[in-house]
């Protein structure tokens, strides 16, 4: 893992041991998070060996090609660390490993809900079929559910800087899954070369016809303008969205119409879309009323798990206890799963709740409004 900068690992570890305990055996719903930003280093290392990708040869070296700058200088900069993942990434043993592995990475901090989302048309360069891209993914994510516990869905992703009409047979390529935990449609990729999400209008109706639930990514950059022109496509969240937080009457807008923001404090500050944790607006979006979420994004990418992520949000951002428990909570009420199967999730992170004393007081959640599907 990349050792804190001085003042940084001060404010870290000033959480008190109790806390960090509380918040490492906290059960955890992350609902934004990209397979390709999440390999393993060891996983890298073998595959890069065995698919005769131009590489480096160490885990340091390896650490260092996967793990993008802090901070970068801007949203282009930081999708470059994905280059070297994406070409490891290209026939389905490949896909399927990466998945399962992420699922048991992210069940052994305690995450019992994931979705995890990921570009299917970045993975047929070298002839690998759209759909087998897709099925192994499938595959690699029921076998981490089997092995673990975890529940997952996965997200099919749209990139801004593909054809349109490609992105609508990746949209309905991707329904053909969704009987099988693929339940959700997105859009991201370079948002200032390509910022119209109504470029690929028709990939979002065609997703929406399919059955799948929509999000899409906004806001990395072009500020608040880009969050309000994301509203054009109709999505039940938006990925990223912080900077909704300047424009009061757009946040009024978000909170009132429901929409969830997936949040990434340490990513957007990666990314350069805030200067430091301290400066993010997940606390006062919180307080708003606007529903938000709390996820890593890569775990790889930003070399962090969602229990750094919480304990930063705690130590940084200044959420209090009870308030990182109700963002936590809220996933399971807008998470892209039908009602038997977030249920029985909710009642067991209820239960979890109820044996700790600081969270028997926890004030309700305002902002969505409970999923019905």
């Amino acid at each position: 893992m990349r050792t804190p900068e001085p003042a940084e690992l001060v404010r870290v570890t000033a959480l008190e041991p109790g806390l960090g305990r509380l918040l490492a055996a906290m059960p955890k719903a992350e609902l934004h998070l990209h397979l390709d930003g999440s390999l393993r280093i060891e996983t890298a290392l073998e595959l890069a060996g065995t698919r005769g990708v131009d590489a480096p040869s160490t885990p340091q070296g390896m650490f260092e090609a996967l793990v993008a700058p802090m901070p970068c200088a801007d949203q282009a900069e930081l999708l470059r660390a994905f280059d070297l993942p994406i070409a490891l990434m290209q026939d389905g043993d490949a896909l399927e490993r990466i998945t399962m592995e992420l699922v048991e990475s992210k069940a052994t901090e305690g995450v019992r809900y994931v979705e995890i989302r990921w570009g299917p048309l970045l993975h047929v360069q070298r002839g690998l079929a759209l759909a087998d891209g897709i099925e192994a993914v499938v595959r690699g994510a029921a076998a981490g559910a089997s092995a673990t516990g975890t529940v997952v869905r996965l997200i099919a992703t749209a990139l801004r800087s593909h054809d349109p009409a490609d992105n609508v047979r990746l949209a309905e390529t991707a329904a053909r899954f969704r009987d099988r935990g693929l339940t959700g449609w997105d859009l991201a990729g370079p948002e200032a070369a390509y910022p119209d999400p109504l470029l690929h209008g028709r990939a979002f109706e065609a997703a929406r016809a399919g059955g799948l639930r929509i999000t899409v990514h906004a806001g990395e950059w072009g500020g608040a303008a880009q969050v309000r022109r994301a509203l054009e496509v109709e999505p039940e969240r938006i990925a990223h969205g912080a900077a909704a937080a300047d424009d009061p009457a757009l946040v009024a807008e978000l909170r009132d119409r429901g929409i969830c923001l997936d949040l990434c404090p340490t990513s957007n500050v990666q990314a350069g879309i805030v200067g430091s944790l301290a400066e993010h607006p997940l606390a006062r979006l919180h307080r708003a009323g606007v529903a938000v979420t709390l996820s890593t994004d890569d775990t790889t990418v930003s070399d962090l798990s969602l229990t750094d992520e919480y304990a930063r949000a705690t130590a940084e951002i200044g959420l209090t206890l009870s308030e990182l428990w109700a963002i936590d909570r809220r996933a399971l009420d807008v998470a892209f799963a039908d009602e038997a199967t977030l249920a029985p999730l909710r009642k067991s992170f209820d239960a979890w709740a109820a044996a700790i004393p600081e969270l028997r007081s926890a004030p309700g959640q305002a902002g969505a409004k409970p999923s019905s599907t």
